[in-house]
C-alpha cells in the first residue's frame, strides 16, 4: 500500500468506529429524555428504573465514545495538515463550534444529570438531559456542516491558494449538509429504537420476571424505530436530485442502482472531469455501488421488522410469537451496518477529492513517511475501546435493571421490583 492509501484507511478506522459509537448515543438520549419526562410529571417507578437502566448504557457508550472522537482530531495534524492548510478557515469554525458544544456544553449537562439523582429538583433534573439531547444534536449538525462543504464546498472564495469564508449563511443551509442531517439523525433513532427493542427481546426470551419494564421498553423502542426507518430511507432518496447536481461521478458510479441519474454515465463524466481539472482518474471505486445495495436493503429490512414487530405488540401476540423476539435481537447490529454502508458511499465515493472539485487527497495529506506505525496503533487503540464498549453494554443490557448503579441509591422505582417467575 502507497503512503497515501495507509493514510486514508487509518482515517477511515477512526472515524468509521467513532460514527459507530455517535449512532447509538444519539439515538438514545431522545429516548431516555421521554423516560424521564414521563417520570418526572407523573412520578411512575416504572419510568424512573427505565430511565437509570437505559441511561446507564447511554453513559458507557457517551464516555468511551468520547474517547474515540478525542483521538481523531490527531488526525488533521498528523496526516493531513495539507486540507487543515487550505480549507481550516472555513471548515475549522463548525468543528471548533462542535468542540464546545461536545466537549464543553454537552458533557457538563450529562454529568449534572448523571450525579443530580437525588440532589436536583425533578424540573431541573429533567430539563439537563434534554440540554444533553439537544446539544448532542447540536454537535451532529456542526459536524454535518463540516462534512458538507467537504462534499460540496459553498460560501467561501479562494485566494493565494486558500479557501476563505464569505458567506456563513450558505455553509449553514448547504444542502448537502441539511438534508444528509436528517437522513443521519433519523438512522441514529432507528437504531435507538431497534437496540432498546432488541434488548427487550432479549429480556423477554430469558423469561424475565421484568416484563412490564421490558414491555414498555420494547413498546417505546418500537414506536421510535418504525417512523425513524421511514424518514431515514426517505431522505436518503431525497438526497440523489443534489448527488447528480454536486458529484456527478459519484451518481454516474451508481447508475443501475439508483434512478434518476439521467445520461449520466462514468465514462462521459471522467471525460467531463479530464477537461476541467486535467489528466487524472477521478472516479471512485467501483464497490461504492455495493455499499449503497448494502445501506438501502438493510434499511429496508430494518423498516420491514419494526413495522411487523409493531402489529405484532399491538395485537398482544409478540410475547406469546417467539421467533419474533429472536429476530429483533438478531435485528441489533443492523442499523450499524447499514450506517457504515451509507458512511462509505458518502466519503469513499467523493475520491479523489478532499474537498470537491477543489482539493485532491493527495494534496491534502501531510508530507510525512510511513503510516504503517500510527495506522497499527490508531487501529489497536479504537479495537480495544471498541471491545470494552460493547463489553460493558452487554454486560450491564443481559445484567436488567435488579442492580443499575446510576443515580447512586435506588429511588422509590427501585423498590417495587417483581419476584416471581412470569412465563410469557
Amino acid at each position: 500500500m502507497t503512503d497515501e492509501t495507509l493514510a486514508r484507511l487509518q482515517f477511515a478506522t477512526t472515524a468509521g468506529f467513532h460514527w459507530l459509537f455517535v449512532m447509538l448515543t444519539l439515538g438514545l438520549a431522545p429516548l431516555i429524555a421521554v423516560m424521564h419526562t414521563r417520570h418526572a410529571l407523573g412520578g411512575a417507578p416504572l419510568m424512573e428504573r427505565m430511565t437509570r437502566f437505559w441511561g446507564q448504557i447511554y453513559v458507557v457508550n457517551y464516555v468511551l465514545g468520547t474517547v474515540t472522537g478525542l483521538v481523531m482530531e490527531f488526525q488533521f495534524g498528523l496526516a493531513w495538515s495539507g486540507l487543515a492548510e487550505y480549507a481550516g478557515n472555513v471548515f475549522g469554525a463548525p468543528l471548533a463550534l462542535e468542540t464546545i458544544v461536545a466537549f464543553f456544553a454537552e458533557s457538563t449537562f450529562l454529568g449534572m444529570w448523571i450525579f443530580g439523582w437525588g440532589r436536583l429538583p425533578k424540573a431541573v433534573h429533567v430539563t439537563l438531559i434534554w440540554l444533553v439531547t439537544l446539544t448532542a444534536y447540536a454537535s451532529a449538525y456542526w459536524i454535518m456542516v463540516a462534512n458538507g462543504f467537504l462534499q460540496h464546498p459553498v460560501g467561501h472564495e479562494v485566494r493565494g491558494g486558500v479557501a476563505h469564508l464569505t458567506d456563513f449563511g450558505a455553509m449553514l443551509t448547504n444542502p448537502n449538509a441539511i438534508n444528509a442531517l436528517v437522513h443521519a439523525a433519523t438512522a441514529a433513532l432507528m437504531t435507538g429504537g431497534v437496540f432498546v427493542a432488541g434488548v427487550s427481546s432479549y429480556h423477554f426470551l430469558k423469561r424475565t420476571a421484568e416484563r412490564e419494564f421490558f414491555r414498555a421498553s420494547l413498546r417505546l423502542g418500537l414506536f421510535t424505530a418504525t417512523p425513524a426507518a421511514f424518514v431515514a430511507l426517505y431522505y436518503g432518496f431525497v438526497q440523489i436530485p443534489t448527488l447528480v447536481d454536486t458529484q456527478p461521478m459519484k451518481a454516474a458510479t451508481l447508475r443501475g442502482h439508483i434512478d434518476d441519474v439521467g445520461s449520466l454515465r462514468v465514462e462521459d463524466v471522467q471525460a467531463q472531469l479530464a477537461q476541467r481539472f486535467g489528466a487524472g482518474d477521478y472516479r471512485p471505486p467501483s464497490w461504492i455501488a455495493t455499499a449503497f445495495d448494502v445501506m438501502q436493503g438493510v434499511g429496508y429490512l430494518i423498516f420491514l421488522l419494526v413495522v411487523v414487530a409493531l402489529v405484532l405488540l399491538y395485537r398482544d401476540w409478540y410475547l406469546r410469537f417467539r421467533p419474533a423476539a429472536y429476530l429483533m435481537l438478531v435485528a441489533v447490529p443492523l442499523p450499524f451496518v447499514a450506517a457504515f454502508g451509507g458512511w462509505l458511499l458518502r466519503e469513499v465515493g467523493r475520491q479523489p477529492w478532499a474537498v470537491y472539485g477543489e482539493l485532491t487527497t493527495a494534496a491534502a495529506r501531510s508530507p510525512v513517511g510511513s503510516m504503517t506505525a500510527s495506522l497499527v496503533l490508531f487501529c489497536g487503540v479504537f479495537l480495544a475501546l471498541a471491545i470494552a464498549d460493547w463489553a460493558l453494554i452487554a454486560r450491564y443490557a443481559r445484567r436488567g435493571p435488579a442492580d443499575t448503579d446510576l443515580g447512586g441509591s435506588p429511588g422509590d422505582g427501585q423498590a417495587e421490583r417483581p419476584t416471581a417467575s412470569l412465563a410469557l
